[in-house]
């Protein structure tokens, strides 16, 4: 109960994370050039998340087979994400509507969201300092994550209260997925572990490669832009040294 108590409170700190990032876009309208790099940075932070923390645990069993699997359906769920988040969007474009939102990147994100989640609460289960530490890089991804949110919706004429909304049930899912990690992820099997672990891996390379720095790379880059990204992987990579 103790340890459970502990998730709940440190869980809360990217979930609360999230919402600043958002309100930080929306109540503040941000040029192209700053949209650039936060989703350069948050592309760089997700990055280093999949090197400092995914891969190493992937890699160590051994297990080419789960990883293989687990990766291949990650990547297979993505793409038919993307396919059907884009038969929508177009859908949407051509009834004229301005409120289309873009769901590939929420889906993509969505699923970061819970990773990073299972990612705090096996941190809590392999010692407090982990996860403390996992909880402070995880807010400050999140962070950059909830604006970029917001940046990418922009184009879309929604409300306020429908930000909220959209930054409040990618929080909820972080949640979730910290719940899961320290209850049902501590006693799985080594292999399904492994499925897990690569098809996280796969989705949050995805997310990376197909959503975040597509969405950069649709603004005049300069080399300031471009170095957020990098900034990103350098910070999260310390931290995760630290941990």
């Amino acid at each position: 109960m103790t340890m459970f108590s502990e998730v709940f409170l440190y869980a809360l700190i990217p979930v609360i994370s999230i919402l600043i990032g958002g309100m930080t876009g929306l109540f503040r309208k941000p040029s192209g050039a700053f949209r650039s790099s936060v989703l350069h940075f948050a592309a760089g932070v997700v990055f280093s998340v999949v090197a400092v923390e995914l891969l190493p645990d992937v890699i160590k069993e051994h297990k080419p087979v789960e990883v293989g699997i687990g990766f291949g359906l990650g990547i297979a769920t993505m793409l038919l994400i993307k396919y059907f988040a884009e038969k929508y969007e177009s859908k949407s474009e051509g009834n004229s509507n301005t409120n289309a939102l873009p769901m590939g990147l929420l889906v993509a994100l969505g699923i970061d969201m819970v990773i990073d989640g299972l990612l705090l609460g096996v941190g809590f289960a392999a010692g407090n300092t982990e996860g403390i530490l996992l909880s402070v890089a995880l807010a400050f991804e999140v962070y950059s994550l909830g604006l970029a949110v917001v940046l990418a919706c922009s184009k879309s004429n929604i409300s306020k209260q429908k930000n909220l909304l959209i930054l409040f049930i990618l929080g909820l899912t972080f949640f979730v997925g910290a719940v899961l990690g320290i209850t049902l992820l501590s006693s799985l099997s080594q292999e399904m572990l492994e499925l897990v672990l690569s098809f996280g891996l796969a989705a949050l390379l995805f997310l990376v490669t197909e959503e975040l720095l597509m969405e950069a790379h649709e603004e005049k880059e300069t080399l300031l832009q471009t170095s957020m990204f990098f900034v990103g992987f350098l910070i999260f990579l310390l931290v995760g040294m630290v941990a």
